[in-house]
């Protein structure tokens, strides 16, 4: 096997979770190389280098051998060379670390059910007190 479709080798290697994922992140202009957005029917071959833009990462990756059929993830490191460096890595980590904590700290747009049952309880006592008076 001389060449693999792009789409078909990103859902191989499981850098997306199905191969419409890998498709449409192509389609989109997810998926470089070269610098320059690729097709999903593109032609891959041992030695490129691609560039994988996700929600928190982007992911370049240097292809070591082909392969069509999806492997365990273990099996991956054998296919690709994750060349991302590490910097990349610990940006995405620290936003998801804000990302926690802004949600720890924003109050819940919503009542709980708890929050809702104090609520009623509270509204029905100062009824009760008013229809008293």
């Amino acid at each position: 096997m001389d060449s693999v479709r792009l789409d078909k080798f990103l859902w191989a290697v499981r850098l997306y979770k199905t191969r419409p994922d890998s498709t449409d992140a192509c389609r989109l202009g997810r998926v470089e190389m070269g610098g320059q957005p690729v097709k999903a029917g593109r032609e891959v071959r041992v030695g490129e280098v691609i560039s994988v833009q996700s929600d928190e990462v982007t992911k370049t990756v240097r292809i070591v051998a082909l392969l069509e059929k999806r492997v365990a993830g273990k099996l991956v490191a054998g296919f690709i060379e994750d060349l991302t460096p590490p910097e990349e890595y610990e940006r995405a980590r620290k936003r998801r670390e804000e990302h926690a904590l802004n949600l720890a700290t924003s109050p819940p747009l919503r009542p709980t059910k708890r929050d809702r049952r104090d609520i009623d309880a509270f509204l029905d006592a100062f009824e009760a007190e008013a229809r008293e008076e």
